[in-house]
């Protein structure tokens, strides 16, 4: 089963558009959930989600309309895994590996997806695997010196395990890393 990890778009106020790389690789109806971390900042971004697929997840971003009334967090199972997101400016200090641990026990999940760090990553910590999909558009931060790599991550959901796909546009080109997170028996 395949869900996408995505956010940090700040459409249109500090980016023009997602790269038409990265459109060629979303595909309308190849992933079963979207799992976003906020910031889309504008209704046409959370339409193009639903393009992608008819289970779209968000959560709010500290720059997403009030009216939309998207939640702070949100869990959603996916086969044996429980995955939750949070956009993450509610985390102090941003992107704090104990702070981020903290929520994972107090969402009670597997996996813990979060934004705000603009920075794409994966990694496995205490039995909970964490992601961030970084910026969708690779759009200016506060939080980042330079430029900000535009990136999402796919996750595979497999019986026990969870094949995570990071992809990040460098030098015009689409790199994907590949990280494995198997499900420990106690958690």
């Amino acid at each position: 089963m395949l869900v996408l990890l995505i956010g940090d778009f700040n459409l249109p106020h500090r980016s023009a558009n997602i790269s038409p790389k990265f459109r060629k690789l979303l595909v309308p109806n190849k992933m079963q959930h979207v799992l976003c971390t906020g910031n889309l900042c504008s209704r046409e971004t959370y339409d193009y989600l639903r393009t992608l697929s008819s289970d779209v997840h968000v959560v709010k971003g500290e720059f997403d309309d009030e009216m939309l009334k998207y939640p702070d967090t949100k869990v959603v199972t996916v086969g044996q895994f429980r995955i939750g997101v949070c956009h993450g400016h509610q985390i102090i200090p941003w992107g704090d590996s104990r702070m981020l641990e903290l929520l994972a026990r107090q969402l009670d999940v597997d996996i813990l997806v979060t934004g705000n760090t603009y920075e794409c990553s994966a990694v496995e910590k205490s039995g909970r695997f964490f992601v961030d999909p970084g910026s969708a558009t690779g759009s200016f931060s506060v939080n980042k010196t330079g430029p900000v790599t535009p990136s999402f991550a796919l996750l595979d959901v497999q019986a026990d395990n969870v094949v995570t796909y990071l992809y990040r546009l460098i030098d015009d080109a689409v790199k994907v890393d590949r990280i494995i997170y198997k499900k420990s028996k106690s958690t």
